[in-house]
């Protein structure tokens, strides 16, 4: 397993970029712990598959050095950097047999057949092929042999890192969840260094210690589940994660109190004057439905019953927002008003969060 850090690391397509939009991947600065799960997660196009071909050595970055436990391997190629990577696609050889695919990477290292046997039943039963050993990869579906992929990727036990790159895409849902399981499961019995590319928020918060968020090749925010649901350090972080996501809306800001449509309300904390483009953001769990005079005015626009609660659709101000409401909440046509919930509430300036200034953030 190793610590992977990423020293002023950027890349470019372009032969000469000229301004930081020639760059897909812009300058990143992090370490990522040794033995920790990591999912990449972001839209197409915002870097991810770019950085992991430079972790795995696929690809040489315009600048900057990746580090492996301290040791520069910018330079090695992939053979001697002793990393695993899963692509998003099957990657396996047709004339083998899956017991042969699976037992490849431990061959090729000299392992002893005893212990290949062993492992290779192992990481079988795992992906659930115990019965197909014996079978030629020729002629099996895509997802059977991302499976055998997958399995090959996991066999080896001393590699630094495990990466993924999208590995369930032709995986049919069912087995996605259960293939996300077992390899939460690896990785606490074994502490491999993982990093999972995905543009699926569920894949990344069920699997990932840390969930690591590119935004337009930046890395906008590294954090637990809870603490990107809670915190979002950037307004596309509390948009991408939560279904739906954070609200976000234009706002004044004055010491404990935002002014919101010419509406008034309490913040959990003061914040000193702020410039810019100011706004509150505020997830759908903390907005509350009612009717009266407090709170601000809403038009309900409609109702989607989810099973384990409902979404509100509603207008402010011509906006559209989300709350949500239990899956026995009566929401009738007099409901006009909505409050929001003050500890719920994050405090954004050109969509960065900033931080209150008499609480810890």
């Amino acid at each position: 397993m190793a610590k992977i850090t990423l020293d002023n690391l950027a890349h470019s397509y372009v032969k000469n970029p000229q301004s930081e939009d020639d760059f897909a991947l812009k300058e990143l600065n992090n370490d990522w712990t040794d033995g920790e799960a990591y999912a990449l997660l972001g839209a197409s196009g915002c870097g991810k598959s770019t950085l992991l071909n430079i972790i795995s050595g696929l690809l040489q970055p315009s600048q900057g050095r990746i580090l492996f436990n301290g040791q520069d391997v910018t330079n090695q190629p992939t053979a001697e950097r002793n990393i695993a990577q899963v692509f998003q696609f099957p990657v396996v050889y047709d004339t083998m047999t899956v017991h042969d695919n699976l037992a490849f990477p431990l061959r090729n290292r000299g392992a002893e057949p005893a212990y290949i046997a062993a492992r290779v039943q192992q990481i079988a039963k795992m992906i659930g092929m115990e019965d197909m050993l014996t079978k030629k990869a020729r002629g099996l579906t895509a997802d059977i042999k991302q499976k055998i992929s997958l399995g090959r990727g996991m066999v080896r036990e001393d590699v630094n890192a495990l990466l993924f790159d999208e590995p369930l895409t032709v995986i049919d849902p069912h087995m996605k969840w259960e293939l996300r399981t077992q390899l939460k499961s690896l990785h606490h019995e074994f502490g491999h260094t993982m990093i999972y590319v995905t543009h699926d928020q569920t894949e990344a918060l069920t699997f990932a210690d840390k969930v690591v968020v590119m935004y337009d090749g930046r890395v906008v925010q590294i954090g637990t589940p809870q603490e990107l649901f809670e915190r979002p350090a950037h307004t596309f972080v509390g948009y991408f994660i939560g279904s739906p996501g954070m609200n976000v809306i234009d706002a004044q800001i004055n010491g404990t109190l935002a002014l919101v449509a010419g509406v008034q309300m309490d913040l959990a904390a003061g914040y000193a004057p702020l410039d810019g483009k100011v706004q509150i953001g505020v997830r759908p769990e903390f907005i509350h439905l009612g009717t009266g005079s407090a709170g601000l005015p809403v038009q309900i626009r409609r109702v989607e019953d989810v099973g384990r609660h409902k979404i509100v659709r509603a207008s402010l101000n011509g906006q559209e927002i989300n709350l949500i409401a239990a899956e026995g909440a009566e929401i009738s046509a007099d409901m006009n008003r909505v409050v929001f919930d003050p500890a719920g509430i994050n405090v954004y300036r050109n969509d960065w969060r900033v931080a209150p200034q008499d609480k810890a953030a």
